[in-house]
């Protein structure tokens, strides 16, 4: 069992009466348990917690007079990953699908899976079929892909980045889901928190659907897949995104934190051979 630290602080500038949307607490699942969590705001607000999306993502709601807003949240969580060995993961077909996993082979917002099919059949469909093909999906997004702090947009999609070559976490995440989709493998975006992270924020990563179960992948090799904390998962980015800001606020500050706390797994990633699911 691993147990891992986050946390976050937001603090913005609310010129008007704003609704606040807020994914940024830990998400709980047979393997990723929330020991303690707190989320306090100052001033003081009533808070509305929803779950939402088909994976029942953990949102707050809150609603704001103009103010200086400040955010806190912190969680202790026992991760007690699913390892197995990648060589005996394969991929399954359509047919055998669970109906809750087809709308991930679908092109979402940020993963144009369909204008980027040919491409990702050239390079990748004649690939022995399972892990190993999502893994060479990761591996040459992180290859051919520059980390770039601010070098795209709200706008930038996974087709962008193919053409322009660099980008941050999500934007490497939103490829290599578009590239899986291509080759006909369900894939889907995971907002979280990665510990040790640099630069230090959320962190944006990708599942693949393989032999039943969704498997981690983070094509950034930013963090270990045994060290990611879930938040949400969605169809791509704009299904999680940390705030969603209904009025007229400015973010002002914002630090994000995952420590180790304890490790009795010696873990090591995907490096070893390993396939690692946490949900």
């Amino acid at each position: 069992m691993t147990q891992i630290l986050v946390g976050s602080q937001l603090s913005y500038q609310v010129m008007q009466e704003t609704t606040f949307l807020l994914h940024i607490s830990a998400s709980e699942t047979s393997r990723q348990v929330i020991e303690h969590e707190s989320l306090e705001f100052t001033p003081p607000l009533d808070v509305e917690i929803c779950q939402v999306g088909q994976e029942g993502n953990r949102l707050h709601r809150i609603v704001v007079q103009p103010c200086e807003l400040n955010i806190t949240y912190q969680a202790t969580v026992d991760l007690k990953p699913q390892v197995d060995q990648a060589i005996n993961v394969g991929e399954m077909s359509a047919s055998r699908m669970p109906g809750d996993v087809l709308p991930y082979l679908n092109p979402s917002r940020y993963c144009e899976s369909d204008l980027l099919g040919r491409f990702a059949f050239e390079e990748f469909g004649q690939l022995d079929r399972g892990y190993s093909r999502v893994r060479a999906i990761s591996d040459w997004v992180h290859r051919h892909l520059r980390y770039t702090s601010g070098s795209t947009n709200a706008t930038t999609t996974a087709a962008d980045v193919l053409l322009q070559r660099t980008g941050v976490c999500r934007d490497y995440a939103h490829l290599a889901i578009a590239l899986c989709r291509g080759v006909g493998i369900p894939a889907r975006y995971v907002a979280g928190y990665a510990v040790d992270l640099q630069p230090p924020d959320f962190h944006g990563f990708m599942e693949a659907f393989l032999d039943g179960r969704w498997y981690l992948f983070d094509p950034t090799k930013l963090a270990k897949t045994t060290q990611l904390i879930r938040i949400g998962t969605g169809r791509d980015a704009a299904d999680v995104a940390f705030a969603t800001i209904s009025g007229n606020a400015v973010l002002t500050h914002k630090s994000v934190w995952a420590n180790l706390f304890s490790d009795t797994t010696n873990s090591s990633g995907t490096d070893d051979g390993s396939a690692v699911s946490t949900a």
